[in-house]
């Protein structure tokens, strides 16, 4: 510990309790500006704050917040380069904070992750010079800045739905996030803080919808059980259920007098209820496929409704009669909003695209192009200047609707965008995703302070070369990249297909790289010169992984048409196949000595193969569901699974038997690795997460935590430095520190 927080320990419970929370408002209320900065910049106040069972993120984060007073601006030790530092700080624990609030060991690396770039103030590099003294316990120590840095749009994250969310929407006050999820349950979220408030529960399917009523007491929830429910937003409880539905409730809309909601469901049909009895009044039918959508405009005289069938329907809401179809789209619309003038509506739709349509005369005036997959949601802001739409892209655009322009994009989603809402004073935007997450985003921001250097889509694969330099990369986005791996400086792109990269092996020679894609083929490229030496071609379906024998004379290829093959690299040929699983192959590995192959696949087990004749020697069972990574000690003796149920098997080789599992708590563990000394293993999972387990111990002695879910990991010959990839197309350089003897 550094000297804070030794003199603070010697203290009793009462003292540090009153000390760490009267400190810094006790400094600004004193004019002490100059000791205020070096606090809030100090680790050991940080660490003790967020630690102290009483306190944690936020009230640490609400500290930073002081410097912003009338007074403070009087003060003459005011210095806005300070206050500069205090407000990036502040933004990286805002960022962090959902992280934070569940693992505070990893505030050391989460700091490290958002902070580290030579732009950052004085203050803030003194601050993780400080951390890497200070910090005496093993941690994962990025390397470079590879986490979303404070800055920018995106403002924090709310985690806490453990499964897809579907909706979202923000209360009157402007205060509130409500969520739906399929999980079945709504959350609601205090939006200056992130705090969960409570939870919703009732409903027996997944809630795909939800609207708030004017006064913002009631909130309305459509949902997959056919059904819609009205709540008390203020107790949290249950008024009534909306019972008339014979298929899915995808969407609901509430009248801006709150008395009435409408409903869109699957059956094709929307309805027309009394939100004070619960009595529904009619029934509108016209839609000939699935009714995805509903608006009302501001007059509460007409609803818009969008469907599968391709059109938009504009209703008389008082007498339930068709008043036009608004044809255009030429695939399913998802989403409608109408501007706060009741003049034109935008409507989104799986054709990649939006309209914006005339009410008055339901002219199409312009489409929106710009979205790569189809766009699931829209909304507008209260002045009408700007549209926002969601995609399954993973990403939200913002328009301008003067202009019809796209204005920028917001990239920070690992998994579809399926809803989006803006809050009442126009300036943030709350999305809500497959990821699980919601994220709260700045829509007025100045330029992004600092980018980070990637892949544009998911990288699926890493390797080190055999003498530690240099680190390859496979991307979704069709290339491989080259980076130094001491400082994590892209050094070249390997282009030459126009697929997806799923796979990549290094020689043992470390000249040459075999990468292989989703068009059923492998490519040897020479490494130096980036050029493309030939193809191995054989599978009649997509390649997941690829090794090479220790001799470097052979490469084994592992392929969703459930065989694997062996080629001579020297000449390219085939040599044979290996058949036996009844999935897709997902991963292979050789052992040490070259003389097995061991594979993992989607039929839950592993098989051992005998190189040299393609013989199976033994299947391995155990796991309960698809085994998606596979590994061998360095010495040859065990090997490692991971697994879709969530866990990690160790088994003896010799003999094939199961020695132990590790839990890897909810999610799915995506790929593993193994330090070169055999003595740890390297985890990463879809919550995000890369784990370092000591393997005699069975514990996890370190966590990073991604923005992203993490895909791939590997290890370079020093045993410390770890190279991941995750969703968002990052590529993560990270040091094991203070490992002591276990290097």
């Amino acid at each position: 510990m550094g000297e804070f927080a030794d003199k603070l320990a010697a203290q009793s419970p009462a003292f540090q309790r009153a000390y760490l929370g009267s400190l810094a408002p006790s400094l600004v209320k004193s004019g002490n500006l100059e000791k205020y900065y070096q606090t809030l910049t100090n680790f050991d106040f940080i660490t003790a704050k967020i630690n102290y069972p009483e306190f944690g993120v936020q009230p640490l984060i609400d500290d930073y917040d002081l410097i912003d007073g009338e007074e403070t601006l009087n003060y003459s030790e005011y210095n806005s380069e300070k206050v500069k530092s205090l407000k990036l700080i502040q933004g990286a624990l805002r960022l962090s904070a959902h992280v934070l609030a569940t693992d505070k060991q990893q505030l050391a690396s989460q700091l490290h992750g958002r902070l580290l770039n030579q732009q950052m103030p004085k203050k803030i590099q003194a601050l993780l010079a400080q951390i890497k003294q200070e910090k005496t316990t093993p941690w994962l120590c990025p390397l470079t800045s590879s986490l979303t840095p404070p800055g920018g749009r995106l403002l924090r994250t709310l985690n806490g739905h453990n499964s897809y969310v579907y909706a979202v929407a923000v209360t009157p006050d402007g205060q509130r996030v409500i969520s739906g999820s399929q999980d079945k349950t709504l959350k609601v979220w205090n939006l200056a803080t992130g705090e969960e408030l409570f939870i919703l529960k009732g409903h027996s399917g997944s809630v795909n919808a939800i609207a708030v009523t004017p006064d913002g007491q009631r909130v309305i929830s459509a949902s997959g059980d056919k059904t819609l429910k009205v709540w008390n937003l203020l107790t949290g409880e249950e008024l009534f259920t909306l019972k008339g539905h014979s298929d899915s409730v995808n969407a609901v809309a509430v009248t801006p007098n709150g008395q009435q909601a409408i409903s869109a469901s699957s059956d094709k049909t929307l309805k027309v209820w009394n939100l004070l009895t619960g009595e529904e009044l009619f029934t509108l039918k016209g839609h000939s496929d699935s009714v995805n959508a509903v608006a009302v405009t501001p007059d509460g005289q007409r609803m818009i409704s969008a469907s599968g069938d391709k059109t938009l329907k504009v209703w008389n809401l008082l007498t339930g009669e068709e008043l036009f179809t608004l044809n255009g789209h030429s695939s399913s619309v998802n989403a409608v909003a109408i501007t706060p003038n009741g003049q034109q509506l935008i409507s989104a739709s799986w054709d990649n695209s939006l309209k914006v349509w005339s009410l008055a005369t339901g002219e199409e005036l312009f489409t929106l192009n710009g979205h790569s997959s189809n766009v699931y949601a829209v909304a507008v802001t209260p002045n009408g200047q700007q549209v926002i739409s969601a995609s399954l892209d993973n990403t939200l655009k913002v328009w301008n609707l003067t202009t019809r322009k796209e204005l920028f994009t917001l990239n920070g989603h690992s998994f579809y965008v399926n809803a989006v809402a803006v809050t009442p004073n126009g300036q943030q935007v709350i999305s809500a995703s497959w990821d699980k997450t919601l994220k709260v985003w700045y829509l007025a921001t100045e330029e992004e302070l600092f980018t980070l250097k990637g892949h544009s889509d998911s990288v699926n694969a890493v390797a080190v070369t055999p003498n530690g330099q240099q680190v390859i990369s496979a991307a979704l986005d069709n290339t491989l990249k080259v980076w130094n791996l001491a400082i994590g400086e892209e050094l070249s792109t390997l282009k030459g297909h126009s697929d997806s990269v799923n796979a990549v092996a290094v020689v043992p020679n470390g000249q040459q790289v075999i990468s292989a894609f989703d068009d059923n083929t492998l490519i040897v490229w020479n490494l130096e010169s980036g050029e493309e030496l030939f193809t191995l071609k054989g599978h009649s379906d997509w390649i997941n992984a690829v090794a090479v024998t220790p001799d470097g004379q052979r490469v084994i290829s592992a392929s969703a048409d459930n065989i694997l093959k062996v080629w001579n690299l020297e000449t390219g040929n085939e040599l044979f196949t290996l058949k036996g699983h009844s999935s897709y192959v997902y991963a292979v590995t050789v052992t040490p000595n070259g003389q097995q192959v061991i594979s993992a696949s989607g039929d839950n087990t592993l098989k051992v193969w005998n190189l040299a004749d393609g013989q199976e020697i033994f299947t391995l069972n155990g796991h309960s569901s698809y085994v998606n990574a596979v590994t061998v000690t360095p010495n040859g003796q065990q090997v490692i699974s991971a697994s879709g149920d969530n866990t990690i098997k160790v088994w003896n080789l010799p003999t094939g038997d199961e020695l132990f599992t590790l839990n890897n708590d909810s999610n799915s563990v995506n790929a593993i690795a193994l330090t070169p000394n055999g003595q740890q293993m390297i985890s990463a999972s879809s919550e995000n997460t890369l784990k370092v387990w000591n393997l005699s111990t069975r514990e996890v002695i370190a966590t990073f935590t991604g923005d992203s879910p993490i895909l791939c990991c590997t290890v370079a010959p020093d045993n410390l430095t770890i190279v991941a990839g995750d969703a968002s197309g990052k590529v993560h350089f990270l040091r094991l520190e203070n490992m002591g003897g276990n290097s």
